[in-house]
């Protein structure tokens, strides 16, 4: 297939190299020095998926009609990239492979003919170097879409990427976002303190403060009607255990997490991009979950708190950790 890739950052660039491995022809966009070392050498991939280096076409915008297309922008950048190359993609199936809530509704609005569904990635990879892509932690990617079962098309396309790397059909699209928005309240932290998230994760008293924003996460989807769904080990029956614990128990959740990563230091997506002075998709993670307790009458200061962090970090760049450590609830 001819595939296309909205942004070749992290996730693109695993997609893009491992897609162009398997055979498929692959157009990616990218930006600056990205593109520059792009075009120049393609994108090299190592880590947990083994060794590639896919020499691809590459422009700042999609500049042949695709079979299929990958969004796999940052989600503040999402709306932007998608009505870009609208032109061209509107009417393929479109696959957006973002965090956050909100990125296959922005698709669907900006493209009335395309069938669009999401990605949620466990895959854990560092992009510190142009064109250079680590995988540190492999896993499968969900895709889907609504709260139903998977339809055929969802089946379907996760057949076709699967050729390059694992990704299962799930129903429930909606809960399992719910549920990866609780894995990605490993962001903020690492990325305010400048450490790896094992290194967060392993220093108890922050581990404390990521696992309140968890704990804060899970009771504002409770309150928002949400069924969550399976991604990672975790469902609905065991996030909801979850938020009833006191913090010193459910502290074993993020700890879990970092098991899983292993030792290769992970410095989470939120990190890699206050180290590339760029904007962090912070306001579609802890951001979320302030605006979705709001809708249920709620508040969400741990969330609030670390969101304006993270925004200080990217003005002024990393801060003391008793900065965080006055967010532990008492």
């Amino acid at each position: 297939m001819r595939i296309g890739i909205i942004g070749a950052g992290a996730l693109g660039g695993t997609f893009a190299a491992l897609l162009a491995r398997a055979g498929h022809d692959v157009e990616v966009t990218a930006r600056g020095s990205g593109l520059t070392a792009i075009l120049a050498d393609g994108i090299r991939l190592t880590g947990g998926f083994g060794t590639a280096h896919a020499r691809v076409d590459a422009g700042e915008v999609l500049g042949t009609r695709p079979d299929l297309v990958l969004v796999c922008t940052k989600a503040q950048d999402a709306e932007a990239a998608i009505s870009a190359n609208a032109a061209v993609i509107d009417g393929a199936p479109v696959v957006v492979v973002q965090n956050g809530l909100d990125g296959v509704a922005i698709a669907e609005r900006l493209l009335p003919r395309s069938s669009c569904m999401g990605v949620l990635s466990i895959i854990a990879a560092n992009y510190t170097e142009p064109g250079v892509v680590r995988v540190t932690t492999r896993a499968t990617s969900y895709l889907g879409r609504g709260d139903g079962p998977p339809d055929a098309e969802c089946a379907r396309i996760a057949g076709i990427l699967s050729d390059a790397v694992p990704v299962v059909a799930i129903g429930g699209f909606r809960g399992a976002q719910w549920s990866k928005l609780v894995v990605n309240m490993l962001n903020a932290v690492p990325a305010i303190v400048g450490r790896s998230v094992q290194e967060v994760v392993d220093d108890r008293r922050l581990r404390r403060v990521v696992t309140a924003s968890m704990r804060e996460t899970v009771r504002v989807g409770i309150a928002r009607g949400v069924r969550f769904g399976a991604v990672q080990g975790l469902g609905d029956r065991r996030l909801r255990l979850f938020a009833r614990l006191p913090l010193a128990i459910g502290q074993v959740l993020p700890w879990l997490m970092r098991v899983r990563m292993g030792d290769v230091p992970n410095l989470g997506s939120t990190q890699q991009s206050t180290r590339r002075g760029q904007p962090t998709e912070i306001d579609f993670l802890n951001g979320a979950v302030v605006r979705e307790a709001s809708v249920a009458g709620m508040d969400a200061p741990v969330n609030r708190a670390l969101t304006a962090l993270v925004h200080e970090v990217e003005q002024h760049g990393v801060m003391p950790v008793n900065r965080v450590l006055e967010l532990a609830p008492r």
